[in-house]
């Protein structure tokens, strides 16, 4: 007996075209199982509670195990994906002039890059002045005061930036403290581009199959992918009401506001400096930007961010897999943007004054205090408790944001992210000046010393 399809036909052909429009595009698949992980919260959530409470607990339990089995299986490689790709990309290059040309140029363009967010955070804070429309809170639970990170002091210094080279590598790679990570990476690979190449060809063989293994383990997770985001959106929906999250709304404007101004200076920066025109950017940079406002890890999209600069905005893969894993260690842009809006935002509700020497410090501290933080979800919330205690704001206050947190925690990962994409971008095109000028000049200089003692 022949199977007879009961499905209206109008239905049946729009159930065709969603599939096929679908089909193949991430970004597409991303962003229906954030809309539908969103409403099946709210459905379980305190909002509308179409279940009991011991029953919503149980279904966000399960709904949310995808999205937990794919960080799980990126955090699982993340840590060797760092140190191999680091270390691959330095040996793209055997000229040590060249690799402390990138590392200074780099590090130039974090620091401004970081600098710019957070000044433009503080900036919109000051004019806009989401704390004045907030009461501050009665009492300081909900985050006690020894929870703030507290900063080194002049003389303690130096320990601290020793303390920054790993004494057990092994440690490090086991633990996952990134800084060191990266630092220890930049080292051995540094060691084996001076060493001959002979005795340095095996380790870097060795270290491209090794990041070619992690890559394989990420094509496997991203299937994952649109199941895991509807998941986390479910239990993200579920736990936080929409009550929890009408107070604060000033406060969120005001960080989205910000996070979207910094957006469009990335955008700026890729067509000026980058040669990419904003239409290209950003449609390649969407898959990027959902899986970072879903996940709320920049390490779990990093292999993602790798492929996309390499394939869609042209970088050269020696470049997207140096600068990326770096960026996603030390290039936080949108937490900073957020670190400083909420600072200030916490200095109004507490009527705290910030002259200028606090402004100068909240800058310095955040800078430094992002650079080597763990790209993992909620990280920015402990970043700005060390924050607070350096400008004299009660650490406290931070219970004032955990309501909206997570939502902005998203968010600035999407902006991270892009910021990534943005330095690959722009270094590349900057190398590859520099190199073709150099050739240009190489090759308009005489070679023969008799033609210039002629000239002369």
């Amino acid at each position: 007996m022949a199977f007879i399809d009961f499905t209206p036909a109008p239905l049946h052909r729009l159930v065709g075209r969603l599939q096929g429009l679908m089909r193949g595009r991430l970004w597409l698949k991303v962003l229906a199982g954030l809309l539908l992980g969103t409403l099946f919260g709210f459905a379980l959530g305190p909002d509308l509670q179409w279940v009991s409470p011991s029953a919503s607990a149980d279904l966000v339990r399960w709904a949310a195990f995808p999205g937990e089995l794919f960080l799980a299986m990126v955090q699982m490689i993340v840590v060797p994906l760092v140190f191999a790709s680091i270390i691959a990309g330095l040996g793209a290059s055997d000229d040590t002039d060249q690799l402390r040309t990138l590392g200074l140029r780099a590090a130039v363009y974090f620091g401004l890059t970081s600098t710019v967010a957070i000044s433009l955070g503080i900036g919109l804070g000051y004019v806009l002045a989401p704390g004045k429309l907030v009461a501050p809170p009665t009492s300081a639970s909900g985050v006690p005061e020894g929870d703030a990170a507290a900063l080194p002091s002049l003389a303690e210094l130096p320990d601290v930036l020793v303390g920054l080279l790993p004494a057990n590598p092994l440690a490090a790679l086991a633990e996952g403290q990134m800084l060191q990570i990266v630092l220890f990476a930049f080292v051995f690979g540094v060691a084996l581009v001076v060493m001959p190449a002979a005795k340095a060809t095996p380790m870097f063989d060795l270290l491209e199959s090794l990041q070619g293994v992690c890559m394989t383990i990420v094509g496997w997770a991203m299937r994952l992918a649109p199941i895991a985001v509807f998941g986390l959106s479910v239990r993200l929906t579920a736990t936080v009401g929409l009550d929890a999250l009408a107070g604060m709304l000033a406060y969120v404007g005001t960080v989205l506001l910000g996070l979207v101004v910094l957006t469009g200076v990335y955008v700026v920066m890729a067509q000026v400096l980058g040669g990419c025109s904003p239409g290209r950017f950003l449609r390649a940079a969407r898959d990027v930007q959902l899986l970072g406002f879903s996940t709320s890890s920049s390490a779990a999209v990093m292999p993602l961010s790798m492929r996309t600069a390499e394939e869609k905005l042209g970088v050269r893969p020696a470049m997207a897999r140096f600068v990326i894993p770096l960026g996603a260690t030390v290039n936080m842009d949108g937490t900073a943007l957020y670190q400083g809006v909420a600072a200030v935002f916490l200095a109004q509700v507490f009527d705290v004054q910030l002259g200028p020497p606090a402004m100068v410090l909240i800058v310095i501290t955040v800078v430094a205090a992002s650079i080597g933080a763990p790209a993992a979800p909620g990280v920015g919330i402990v970043i700005l408790s060390g924050v607070l205690a350096s400008v004299g704001i009660p650490p406290s206050g931070v219970a004032l944001l955990m309501g909206v947190d997570r939502l902005l925690d998203m968010a600035r990962t999407s902006v991270n992210v892009t910021g990534d994409l943005t330095a690959s971008l722009v270094l590349d095109r900057w190398v590859a000046r520099s190199e073709a000028a150099a050739e240009t000049e190489s090759a308009v200089a005489p070679s023969d010393p008799g033609v210039v003692a002629e000239r002369a």
